[in-house]
């Protein structure tokens, strides 16, 4: 018969979104180089950029969810959405790469930009650097927790134990929150600020960009509360939540970096805040 599918991928439908969202994403990086150049209409642009793309996202993972519903997301399909997350993981996994990369480069060789640093890790401009076994290391534990709470809501869920599930996101939800009032304090109380020379330019934007994921990350398990709660997860057919757990230990692991390199080795033999 003309038109009877007979095979396992999903065709999708022509759509506006992937157009829509290319031209937010380029209103959005253009009204942010505006801003930076105080272009009065800058903001605005960035703005509308910036809605357009949320609306994307909101409209097109919406379609995702009812597209599971229909069941459109056969084991082929769900298999290969694995694959496209997997793949977003490794890309993220490269950005951080980027970030440390030029933490280490400032760390060792301190004496190629011995005029900005003065030949020395921490720069002498740097009075006191964070106490990693302070507030960084309860961070670590919460974000530890954290791991271990979203794992626990997972094996609930592949047995079957809704309420066990939903257990599990609210605890991990309350966690990725505390965390990041915990690293809002931090940085309002740091002894050195953002820009000032190459230590806090590379802290600020390892911890801080780790700190946007942790938040994304937060949204994202929220997301996955509210489909739990709407039933929409099943023991065979949950790849929305297993992203977002997958999300959620990729930012654990990045943390552990971080932790290691940045606040303990980084500041070591420095004066402490």
């Amino acid at each position: 018969m003309a038109g009877t599918k007979n095979h396992d991928y999903h065709i999708l439908e022509p759509d506006i979104l992937p157009f829509l969202g290319s031209v937010s994403a380029l209103l959005a990086t253009s009204g942010g180089v505006l801003t930076m150049h105080d272009m009065a209409a800058g903001k605005y642009v960035l703005l509308v950029g910036f809605f357009g793309i949320l609306f994307t996202m909101f409209q097109w993972w919406t379609k995702v969810v009812r597209e599971a519903h229909e069941g459109h997301h056969t084991p082929v399909v769900q298999l290969h959405l694995r694959y496209g997350m997997i793949t977003f993981i490794a890309s993220e996994v490269m950005f951080f790469v980027g970030w440390f990369w030029a933490f280490f480069d400032f760390s060792l060789f301190p004496s190629e930009i011995a005029e900005v640093v003065g030949g020395q890790w921490p720069p002498k401009a740097i009075e006191a650097v964070l106490d990693p076994f302070d507030l960084p290391l309860l961070n670590t534990l919460i974000l530890l927790c954290s791991g271990t709470t979203v794992t626990w809501a997972h094996h609930s869920l592949i047995h079957g134990d809704r309420d066990g599930l939903k257990k599990g996101l609210w605890a991990t939800i309350l966690l990725g929150m505390l965390f990041t009032s915990i690293q809002a304090y931090e940085y309002a109380a740091a002894p050195f600020a953002f820009g000032q020379n190459t230590y806090g330019s590379a802290f600020y934007m390892a911890t801080g960009f780790h700190g946007f994921h942790v938040l994304i990350g937060t949204i994202f398990l929220i997301v996955c509360l509210k489909r739990a709660y709407n039933g929409d997860f099943t023991p065979k057919q949950h790849f929305g939540f297993e992203a977002a757990a997958w999300y959620w230990h990729f930012v654990d692991v990045v943390w552990l970096f971080l932790f290691v390199a940045v606040y303990v080795w980084g500041g070591w033999g420095a004066p402490i805040h």
